[in-house]
């Protein structure tokens, strides 16, 4: 067999494979959900993928189709970047606060890559960004394939409100069962270690893994993110749920509502206790 011929059937073999593979997730509309945003004075939709079903549940698909700037979302690729390139080596390495006094109180004091995750301390994630550089973080952006690629708009905020990058919930998705697989090309310890400080609640028999994201824009109704996946009885369930947040109290209600989407699908149990 010539080996043009070859290497075009083997593209062609992959391709079906890919069309067969997306072809097999079905989607179920849930616009009964629509209740639990309403009574929270919020719009937006909430994407979950039962794994084992192969199937996508949603409220509202279009929405769960639009990209938006991830926000702080994109910690979960900055800090697989930073780990990659040496920038970090690893989730220990502490930072000094410059001792700008910022309007989060948990942002004010020195930070590590794990901590700068769970209270999503923007200085830190800026100054690993702008250690990795433009270049490679275009490089590592084109590579995965994350969202639109568009990384215009500063090296230190294009995730951010007024950068060119956007994702929708779909493929935020799609990253996170990469990750969760360690299918990322990024090395198999970073992952690891990503993985790790990504789950913020434990239980019996259930970890969940999340990362919040806030958008904030002069002029413009901020736009609040919540996602990540649940590992419960050998199985998983991945989620991407964006809201419209016109008060900044509503950024407060991320998490308890995406918690309450996952318990009616399945995903989380209404009695589950948290040790983390």
């Amino acid at each position: 067999m010539a080996p043009a011929y070859r290497l075009g059937l083997i593209v062609l073999l992959l391709a079906l494979s890919a069309c067969c593979a997306h072809a097999a997730d079905s989607w179920e509309l849930h616009p009964e959900w629509a209740e639990d945003f309403k009574a929270q004075s919020v719009s937006g939709t909430m994407l979950i993928y039962d794994e084992k079903a192969q199937r996508y549940l949603v409220l509202d698909r279009q929405r769960a189709e639009t990209a938006f700037a991830p926000a702080s979302t994109f910690k979960i690729f900055n800090a697989l970047t930073a780990l990659e390139t040496g920038v970090i080596a690893d989730e220990h390495v502490t930072l000094k606060w410059d001792g700008t006094k910022r309007w989060v109180a948990d942002w004010n004091r020195d930070h590590d890559l794990a901590s700068g995750m769970k209270y999503s301390v923007v200085w830190y994630y800026q100054e690993i960004a702008r250690r990795i550089g433009q270049e490679r973080m275009q490089a590592w952006i084109d590579k995965v394939g994350y969202g639109n690629r568009d990384i215009s708009g500063g090296i230190d905020r294009f995730w951010l409100g007024k950068g060119g990058l956007r994702i929708s919930a779909v493929e935020q998705i799609g990253f996170l069962r990469r990750l969760a697989d360690g299918a990322l090309p990024f090395s198999a310890r970073g992952q690891d270690i990503v993985r790790r400080i990504t789950i913020v609640e434990q239980g019996d028999g259930y970890v969940l893994h999340a990362k919040t994201g806030w958008k904030q824009v002069d002029g413009e109704t901020d736009l609040g993110w919540y996602v990540g996946w649940i590992e419960r009885d050998a199985r998983r369930w991945f989620f991407a749920m964006n809201i419209d947040m016109p008060n900044a109290d509503d950024a407060g209600k991320r998490a308890g509502l995406a918690r309450t989407m996952l318990q009616r699908a399945g995903a989380l149990e209404k009695s589950a206790a948290p040790t983390r």
